[in-house]
């Protein structure tokens, strides 16, 4: 039993050294720009089917890689 618990570990240590790091890196120039186009659109504010609830939160989409 000690023997396939250390044979798992040992491949999921292997494949976890195989696997690519995660590198999105956010570009911050292209983050403000993205932001100040988005403070300037109010259209997306106001959803017509509820119109209290704002449709998204302005910026929302600019932080998304």
């Amino acid at each position: 039993m000690r023997r396939a618990i250390t044979v798992l570990l040992g491949t999921l240590a292997f494949l976890g050294v195989l696997a690519s790091p995660a590198s999105a890196v956010p570009d911050p120039v292209g983050t403000v720009t993205c932001l100040t186009q988005s403070v300037g659109d109010v259209t997306a504010l106001v959803d017509p089917a509820n119109p209290g609830i704002p449709a998204e939160i302005p910026g929302a989409s600019c932080l998304a890689p």
